[in-house]
């Protein structure tokens, strides 16, 4: 048994030796495969991306290349010219009127007639209510019957002054009785004045039942009805009369103004002040400076300055707040432009100082930076912004207005519209045509490397 188990193992194990690698190679002959065929899918993707890649122009940009890489800026220019550029000081204002008055009884008594219309304008003088009269015209009465009484003891007392004037004379009765009579006399005179002015006072009162306006204007709403008892104290009054014309608005202008200001109304010139409504779009009127405080508030260093204005036709109301334009003086035959066209800070490719610049175009078609003074400026009738330029431009000068933001100096631009109008493209204009011609001739060498 044991020789035979151990030939047996004898005639196997060579089999076994022999069969055993075949496995092996079989599994790196397959993992060689795989590398293989994912080599050749990376390359024909990446040749694929590669040709995908050539076949797609390239997009060139429009705007902001030099005129060497053949595009050129397209903007709009407008043409610096003279104009009158008026110096106005801006501020805000409330409509102040010259008088308002609360209509109130001078006297106690129950109101019996209200004459006016809620809204209703009238004349200085004009009949507004009605108080009770009768208990004044009972006193009245009474003190001229108190009058009088008293004026006939001072006529008798008179006559008995002359007699006694008379007797004394002649050493008939004592000079003590005589003088009595005079002082006698002076007392009866002082009742009757008193008296009289009891009557006048009386008659005053009567007057204070029939209330009329004050003033000139337009009263308001009805405070107090028929049939109520008014007295000097009630604080609401029966109405309030507003004068409406003329009429004035306050407002405040800085401090660094009044050097400006004052000369002009020193040496009685006028200042023209117009006023708009509060979006500051509609004008309600036009007058002049009449007066300026005599102080300037410290808390805010401004002016108070009153305007007055003859508003006819009732465009100014009581209270209203308006947006001012005060006319300080007007700059003659000034060199102005555009205001979109100023730009602000350090010009980009300059080099320059903080400040106020424009970019002026150059007859080739160029465009330069130009460092500016500026003004004040205005809106003209057809709601255009000026700005007046102190130094830095001349009339005639062409200034870019649309398209700045991109530019530098030296750049070269096309000009599309000048003053608000179409021109012809300008020399240095990109030729699209031109363009596309090679961009095709590009596209048919990319298909020929194809």
């Amino acid at each position: 048994m044991d020789e035979r188990t151990r030939t047996t193992d004898q005639e196997l194990a060579p089999q076994f030796r022999r069969t055993s690698p075949e496995p092996e190679v079989r599994t790196r002959r397959s993992s060689a495969t795989r590398i293989g065929v994912g080599l050749i899918v990376v390359v024909l993707l990446a040749l694929g991306i590669y040709q995908i890649t050539r076949s797609v122009p390239t997009p060139q940009p429009q705007r902001g290349r030099s005129a060497g890489q053949g595009l050129v800026q397209s903007v709009g220019a407008s043409t610096v010219s003279l104009h009158d550029v008026p110096v106005i000081v801006n501020a805000l204002g409330t409509v102040t009127p010259l008088a308002t008055v609360t209509v109130q009884t001078q006297i106690s008594g129950y109101l019996t007639e209200v004459a006016f219309t809620e809204g209703q304008v009238v004349q200085k003088g004009d009949f507004l209510a009605q108080v009770d009269p009768r208990p004044y015209e009972v006193l009245k009465n009474q003190y001229e019957g108190q009058l009088a009484h008293d004026q006939g003891l001072l006529a008798q007392a008179q006559n008995n002054l002359k007699r006694f004037q008379l007797l004394e004379r002649e050493n008939s009765i004592a000079k003590q009785q005589a003088e009595d009579q005079a002082y006698l006399v002076q007392q009866y005179e002082g009742t009757v004045k008193q008296d009289e002015a009891l009557v006048a006072a009386q008659a005053l009162n009567i007057s204070y039942t029939h209330i009329v306006s004050p003033i000139s204007g337009r009263v308001g709403l009805r405070l107090v009805d028929p049939g109520n008892y008014v007295q000097p104290s009630n604080t609401t009054g029966i109405a309030v009369v507003t004068q409406l014309q003329p009429i004035t608005v306050v407002f405040s202008i800085p401090e660094d103004d009044l050097p400006d200001v004052m000369p002009q109304l020193n040496g009685g010139g006028t200042l023209q002040v117009t006023v708009f409504d509060r979006s500051n779009r509609k004008q309600l009127a036009v007058g002049k400076v009449v007066a300026v405080d005599n102080q300037i508030d410290t808390t805010t260093g401004t002016v108070k300055v009153r305007a007055q204005f003859d508003n006819a036709d009732s465009a100014l109301f009581a209270n209203q707040f308006v947006n001012v334009q005060l006319l300080v003086k007007t700059l003659q035959n000034a060199v102005t432009v555009p205001t979109a066209a100023i730009q602000r800070g350090a010009p980009g490719a300059s080099g320059g100082a903080l400040g106020s610049y424009v970019y002026a175009l150059n007859a080739d078609s160029t465009v330069s930076v130009r460092q500016i003074t500026t003004g004040p400026t205005y809106m003209t009738p057809d709601n255009v912004s000026l700005t007046a330029v102190e130094s830095g431009l001349q009339s005639g000068d062409r200034v870019v207005t649309d398209g700045a933001d991109r530019l530098r100096d030296g750049l070269q631009v096309n000009v599309t519209m000048v003053d608000g109008k179409q021109v012809a493209p300008s020399a240095g204009a990109p030729n699209n045509g031109g363009q596309g011609g090679n961009g095709g001739q590009r596209g048919g060498r990319r298909g020929g490397a194809q």
